[in-house]
């Protein structure tokens, strides 16, 4: 059975984590570029904001036995598969994977301009994730 209190707690951090981001990318793109504290701040947050959103899906699909994922990806794609997300939301989840894969595994590739674009305009998107879930899951 899914444990409704994990699930608030992961979201409450990813909610967190978002804030952080937000606070840190309200600025001008000249301003992050020259910021090298404000850019790790948005990197470290996003990274933990995904993760969370990973650890929720993760719970999911083992309480409610949806199968054996083989990748991060895929625990989006049983998600959705057993009506837990819309595909739009999937494609957005595997996209933020992707991203926070690329700052854990390969910091030095991460596209700056890319960061403060992702820190202004995606956050949305895990806030979709989290709303999506609790829409399934009945929590208000």
């Amino acid at each position: 059975m899914v444990d409704t209190y994990l699930i608030l707690a992961k979201a409450s951090s990813v909610k967190r984590h978002l804030n952080r981001v937000v606070e840190k990318g309200n600025t001008d793109l000249e301003t992050f570029l020259a910021d090298i504290d404000r850019q790790e701040s948005i990197l470290f947050n996003l990274q933990m904001a995904v993760q969370n959103c990973i650890d929720i899906a993760a719970h999911i699909i083992s309480e409610d036995g949806l199968g054996v994922p083989g990748s991060n990806n895929e625990m989006f794609y049983l998600l959705e598969e057993n009506g837990y997300l819309s595909s739009k939301v999937t494609e957005k989840m595997v996209k933020a994977v992707g991203f926070r894969n690329l700052i854990v595994h390969e910091y030095g590739k991460v596209e700056l301009r890319q960061v403060f674009e992702i820190a202004k305009k995606d956050t949305k998107d895990l806030h979709e994730y989290i709303m999506a879930l609790f829409m399934k899951l009945g929590i208000n």
